[in-house]
């Protein structure tokens, strides 16, 4: 038997060829028992759309490129929800890819998309080589979530303000009355403006971090997090806490505080970044920002679409204001380390 046709869904529905297409597009003045009885024909006849014919009548694939610049980075998730509910209730869809395996294979990391001809591109995370999005800008829409770097004329930038929220984790720390403060810090422009809050709450505070040197680098990592906290706890002086420039380097953190006999918050307070559920964890619990990864996800989805529709001019930039997420992994210093 043949495939059943877009006309065949009209004469079961009962309405115009030209309604049903609406329908498929999704368009808006489409009334809703219309609309449910082109959607209970389609159901019934088994009808799938064509994709491919519809891409070349609409010059357009209706598919959205997402560049992520490491899948395994649990924050993407909450990102990628508030992402992807906006593209799909706008008949878009997501193509992912994971930076990292492009990167290992030497394959230019828009290449994908460009093939696929997707309608536009949304780059997530912080890349560290940088992210040739000057060639891809000239010929799709792009977006950036999550990442502060500087970007094109007419790409716009999602993300959390994430000055305030290294601001936010510090100045919880000295409200319990915590001084020695170390940082662990990461790269990239988020990892700056996050150390960068951290510096700022400090100094406000008559307090010179580098001075003391209690900033440690890392690659953002457990790994990394772990061989750090294992430096600042192994020096003359240690600290009392600890804020980390997020919650997979907390985990090296505590990792690290166990196998020292550390006690977690008794002897060392901890704060992660990103609210992801790692630090929701019941064994971890771990007092954390927010960074408000769906609304990020949601206005980087505003910014594509109406770029998608036709807005042009310079690109934008949206600030989300994070949160402090207040959980067991903080507590008042020690007495001979608060005096």
């Amino acid at each position: 038997m043949r495939p059943p046709t877009i006309r065949d869904v009209a004469d079961r529905a009962g309405v115009s060829k030209s309604l049903v297409s609406l329908v498929l597009r999704g368009a808006p003045q489409v009334r809703p028992e219309k609309r449910e009885a082109v959607l209970a024909a389609m159901r019934e006849l088994g009808y799938r759309p064509n994709a491919a014919a519809r891409s070349l009548s609409e010059q357009r694939t209706r598919t959205v490129g997402v560049l992520l610049n490491d899948l395994r980075n649990p924050w993407y998730v909450d990102l990628l929800d508030g992402l992807n509910s906006l593209l799909h209730a706008s008949g878009l869809h997501m193509l992912l890819a994971d930076a990292r395996l492009n990167r290992r294979v030497g394959q230019d990391l828009a290449d994908p998309f460009l093939a696929l001809q997707a309608d536009g591109l949304v780059v997530v995370g912080t890349f560290p080589e940088g992210t040739a999005l000057d060639a891809v800008a000239g010929r799709m829409p792009v977006v950036v979530a999550g990442a502060r770097e500087a970007v094109p004329a007419g790409v716009d930038v999602a993300a959390a303000d994430d000055e305030v929220g290294g601001r936010l984790a510090t100045e919880h720390l000295l409200s319990l009355g915590h001084r020695r403060i170390a940082h662990i810090a990461g790269y990239g422009a988020v990892g700056e403006l996050r150390r960068g809050g951290y510096e700022a709450a400090m100094r406000a505070h008559g307090v010179d971090p580098a001075g003391l040197g209690l900033v440690e680098a890392s690659d953002m990592t457990e790994e990394g997090g772990y061989r750090a906290t294992v430096r600042l706890l192994s020096r003359a002086g240690r600290p009392s806490a600890v804020f980390a420039v997020n919650d997979i380097v907390c985990v090296g953190v505590l990792s690290a505080a166990e196998e020292m006999g550390v006690r977690v918050p008794g002897e060392l307070s901890v704060v992660g970044y990103d609210n992801t559920s790692i630090s929701r964890l019941r064994h971890l619990w771990l007092t954390t920002v927010d960074p408000a990864g769906r609304e990020v996800g949601r206005e980087a989805a505003r910014f594509l679409l109406s770029r998608l529709e036709g807005e042009r001019g310079e690109g934008r930039v949206r600030l989300a204001v994070p949160v402090l997420e207040r959980r067991g992994s903080t507590a008042a210093p020690p007495r001979a380390a608060s005096s």
